[in-house]
């Protein structure tokens, strides 16, 4: 989250285990992110994707 973070996207709100984020400026899309240990690769590549970043951008934002 925090990687997601540096790109614009800011906590909007949380149900259960689900965080939903939002980035602040345009395109202002909306992430659900789920608030686990660990999280499975397909579904870290659909936030990545959702996100419009690469694994390899990813990655250098960590």
């Amino acid at each position: 989250m925090a990687a997601l973070a540096k790109i614009g996207f800011e906590k909007d709100r949380q149900k259960g285990s689900h965080i939903v984020l939002r980035q602040v400026e345009a395109p202002h899309r909306r992430l659900v992110i789920p608030d686990h240990d660990e999280v499975a690769k397909g579904t870290l590549r659909a936030i990545i994707k959702q996100a419009g970043l690469t694994v390899d951008e990813l990655i250098d934002l960590l």
